[in-house]
């Protein structure tokens, strides 16, 4: 079994994949108005419609609504990524911040709340684990 992808369920796919475009520098493909897709060599951020939901399960999720998920992507230098977002990302949680367990981290929430974190592995521990 392969983890391929998270789906956000938005009110707006529009304003949602602008900003993990911009924020991330991935292009989205787009399979239809109500559905696009951020994909990287090791996992997919899929966007969809409120209007998606009925064709799973009426009423199965709701737009921006997420309390327990945080999207993390792992980047080159995390210091110079924050500098970039800056004035760009309007709710910023931390600031890069190095964490116990080795990665240098920045967490900020996207248009719709959810948490984001971009990280950079920084101990020979945390650098290892990545280079898989």
């Amino acid at each position: 079994m392969d983890f391929v992808s998270v789906r956000i369920i938005t009110g707006d796919v529009a304003r949602l994949v602008t900003f993990y475009e911009r924020a991330t520098g991935v292009s989205a493909h787009w399979a239809t108005e109500d559905f696009a897709e951020l994909r990287t060599s090791s996992a997919t951020l899929a966007i969809g419609s409120t209007r998606t939901v009925p064709l799973f399960a009426p009423g199965s999720a709701r737009p921006a609504d997420n309390h327990s998920v945080i999207l993390e992507f792992l980047v080159d230098d995390v210091d110079g990524v924050y500098e970039n977002l800056n004035g760009f990302v309007e709710d910023f949680v931390n600031e890069p911040t190095t964490m116990p367990w080795g990665n240098r981290a920045l967490l900020f929430r996207d248009p719709d709340g959810n948490l984001v974190n971009f990280f950079t592995p920084v101990t020979q521990s945390a650098v290892e684990k990545f280079s898989r």
